[in-house]
């Protein structure tokens, strides 16, 4: 059973439980009400508490949800992992692994490698991933340990992606602004296309060549695919992406790296960045297409 402790800061002449805990730390009111009927669930200074109890500086307020059973196979793989705390752990995941399980691919993702981590630690955990990045698309993944770092890194994580993509772009950095939608519910394609979902992609040019050009990108939105198609909607596939029209002469994958996440600690409200080396055949492509920063 995880534990998750919150000294109480800022309030000398008290303040309702509930409230600091949504206020202050961000716990869901779900999490909560989950807790209130739990024996324990909910604790002040060691000490059964309700809702409703005052709390102030000084007082250590202590949430004690019930973990659930790990829902993946535990199988051991060389993955590098760039940082890890108590509530949160950065994997850099290699090309050619899922993050989740899907049919061909029960025990060879990352979920399979997070649960062997936690099994050989003695802390069973079932896999939260904050997000998840393409089979083939490399990077760092940000998991979190617990429910409560889950909720808090859901919408706060930000990440900063690299891409290698076909012909000379022009434009020193721009925005795409296009929905993308599932022009076919029993394919994985995604298309931009009127009623799909808001999609925002920003890009600034780091480097251009005659065929390929290495870009800088981030996210404002998650979309499935949603890089690869707003870079083939621009006219630049990404190298190496063949289902979206990509050039396979540079990379036999497509190019495509998340090389930093920052984030806030789930506890502390600490910023954390953590930077992502990439793989060897990314960096080779560069190399060949003479794309140097």
């Amino acid at each position: 059973m995880e534990k998750i402790e919150f000294p109480v800061k800022g309030y000398p002449e008290g303040i309702r439980l509930e409230q600091y805990l949504r206020r202050e730390k961000g716990v869901s009111l779900r999490m909560i009400r989950t807790l209130k009927h739990h024996e324990m669930g909910i604790q002040l200074n060691g000490a059964h508490a309700r809702t409703i109890d005052l709390v102030k500086d000084g007082d250590v307020i202590a949430l004690m949800p019930e973990e659930q059973a790990p829902e993946f196979i535990p199988r051991a793989a060389e993955v590098e992992v760039l940082y890890e705390d108590d509530s949160v752990v950065v994997f850099n995941k290699p090309a050619g692994m899922p993050c989740h399980p899907s049919k061909g691919h029960m025990e060879d993702t990352l979920a399979n490698v997070f649960a062997a981590r936690c099994a050989a630690e003695g802390a069973p955990r079932p896999f939260r991933g904050v997000y998840r990045l393409d089979k083939n698309t490399t990077g760092a993944v940000v998991a979190a340990k617990t429910q409560y770092a889950a909720g808090r890194l859901m919408h706060g994580t930000s990440k900063v992606y690299t891409a290698i993509v076909c012909g000379a772009v022009q434009e020193a950095a721009g925005t795409v602004v296009a929905p993308i939608l599932q022009p076919d519910p029993g394919l994985t394609l995604r298309a931009v296309g009127e009623g799909g979902q808001p999609a925002v992609t920003h890009y600034e040019v780091l480097s251009r060549g005659k065929k390929y050009s290495l870009l800088r990108l981030r996210l404002e939105t998650g979309r499935t695919h949603q890089i690869r198609v707003h870079m083939a909607y621009l006219g630049h596939p990404l190298a190496g992406d063949e289902w979206y029209g990509g050039d396979m002469g540079l990379m036999t994958r497509h190019a495509l790296h998340c090389g930093e996440v920052s984030f806030l600690q789930p506890q502390t409200g600490e910023l954390v960045k953590v930077t992502a080396g990439a793989p060897e055949d990314f960096r080779k492509a560069v190399e060949v297409a003479c794309l140097y920063e």
